[in-house]
């Protein structure tokens, strides 16, 4: 996951997506963004950051696991990006 901090006054936290194809052709890749985003609309409203841009990046091991863990894994990346400071700033 990667974080980039906004300069604007968005109440909000917007979430983008990847997923390669070496993780397998297009229905798979869609299942696992299909699974990522779901995680997201529990997770992000209570432990993202306002007016912070949030990249994840999807793995083969988000096909074959448990949605409870995946939105665990999403909330401790939150909550360590939350301490640290964004990669960078726009401009």
């Amino acid at each position: 996951m990667l974080a980039l901090r906004r300069d604007d006054t968005a109440a909000c936290a917007r979430v983008g997506i990847t997923v390669t194809k070496k993780i397998g052709g297009a229905v798979v890749r869609n299942r696992l963004k299909r699974r990522l985003r779901s995680a997201i609309r529990a997770v992000v409203p209570q432990h993202g950051r306002a007016g912070t841009d949030y990249v994840l990046i999807g793995r083969s091991d988000g096909l074959s696991r448990p949605m409870i863990d995946l939105m665990r894994d999403l909330t401790q990346g939150l909550q360590k990006l939350s301490k640290s400071r964004p990669l960078e700033q726009k401009a």
